[in-house]
């Protein structure tokens, strides 16, 4: 693992097994420098174990830089559960999870991913409080979906922005209408925007074409669509040579964790001349949320938070063109900057 090309210095990087409830996951703290780790628990079925693994490391690492970026007092962490096919859970195993959880002693915080929902916190919450995204019901904020999308069309109005455009008529290449895809896809047709849509769940894709009016393309067509700025809302590693070489956009801007294959294709698409919002930035509304829920903040601090998100992304596209450099080049290191400046605090930061 130490060799594995994602490992990044990461604290600690538990497997954890439960033969009676089938349980088989990979839980990762990245760092804890600002605070105990937080992220999703992600549910999916990989092709491999080290497919699992590689995906927790790679996903805490963006939670450290997430969280630092947003100034919330928290450190990236991450877990995964490793399923046969889509949907082949149950409340076991997420209680065999919590215990695992409740083993590392507050490091992570787990929260809802990709595959989880709110009912899997509850189970895991019977053998740990060091979990977030409970319902209402149980006596959380509920599904963070919500706040994730407000969030991520704050990005996408700041990225227009940037480009010197409105919302009004731009064209938007949304892919994935998932809880969050969706939830912006609502925002950006409130705003004005003109949308193109793909999705592999056709009820989905013609929900939007019905109440938005979007036009829908098959999902292999999404990311050759020609339009103002592509907003990748599915799983990550949808831009590389290949993909980026195609794109018929201006910018980038979406929710999706991890878009870049590598981190070298960000420097593909400033050379040709695509603003790329890091991903990490733009999704951020989530992780506030379940941070305020976590430490009890009161919703305006939380709104306040998101509200940045704007501020930070123009902070980071002009010093990248400034220095005429990649754009995830730039916010990895102010991200890291604000790890190393804030690595003497002995409090939380204040909401």
């Amino acid at each position: 693992m130490f060799q594995n090309l994602h490992f990044d210095d990461h604290e600690e990087v538990v497997f954890a097994a439960d033969a009676s409830s089938g349980l088989n996951a990979i839980l990762a703290v990245h760092d804890t420098t600002l605070g105990p780790s937080l992220g999703g628990c992600r549910v999916w079925t990989y092709d491999s174990d080290e497919a699992a693994l590689n995906d927790a490391l790679r996903l805490s690492r963006a939670m450290t830089y997430k969280s630092a970026m947003a100034d919330l007092p928290l450190g990236g962490g991450k877990s995964v559960v490793m399923v046969p096919t889509r949907g082949a859970k149950t409340g076991a195993m997420f209680e065999a999870l919590g215990k695992a959880i409740q083993r590392l002693g507050g490091r992570y915080i787990v929260a809802e991913d990709v595959g989880s929902e709110p009912s899997d916190m509850k189970a895991i919450s019977t053998h740990t409080d060091h979990v977030t995204g409970l319902s209402v019901a149980d006596g959380g904020l509920g599904d963070p979906s919500a706040t994730t999308a407000d969030g991520c069309f704050i990005g996408v109005r700041a990225t227009a922005a940037a480009l010197g455009r409105e919302l009004e008529g731009l064209h938007v290449a949304v892919q994935g209408l998932g809880n969050v895809g969706f939830g912006l896809a609502k925002r950006l047709h409130r705003a004005g925007a003109r949308l193109t849509v793909a999705d592999p769940h056709a009820p989905a894709v013609s929900r939007a074409v019905e109440e938005l009016g979007a036009k829908a393309v098959p999902v292999g067509d999404i990311l050759t669509v020609e339009a103002d700025i592509l907003s990748p809302n599915a799983l990550g590693g949808v831009l590389n040579e290949r993909t980026i070489g195609a794109l018929k956009v201006a910018a980038v801007a979406g929710a999706a964790n991890n878009q870049l294959a590598r981190s070298e294709d960000g420097e593909l698409l400033r050379a040709r001349g695509i603003l790329f919002a890091p991903d990490y930035l733009v999704n951020a509304g989530g992780v506030t949320k379940m941070c305020g829920d976590y430490f009890g903040w009161e919703s305006a601090a939380v709104t306040r938070r998101v509200e940045g998100i704007a501020d930070r992304l123009s902070a980071v596209f002009a010093t990248a063109a400034a220095g005429s450099r990649p754009t995830n080049e730039v916010a990895d290191e102010m991200a890291l900057e604000k790890v190393r400046a804030g690595a003497n605090r002995l409090e939380p930061a204040p909401a």
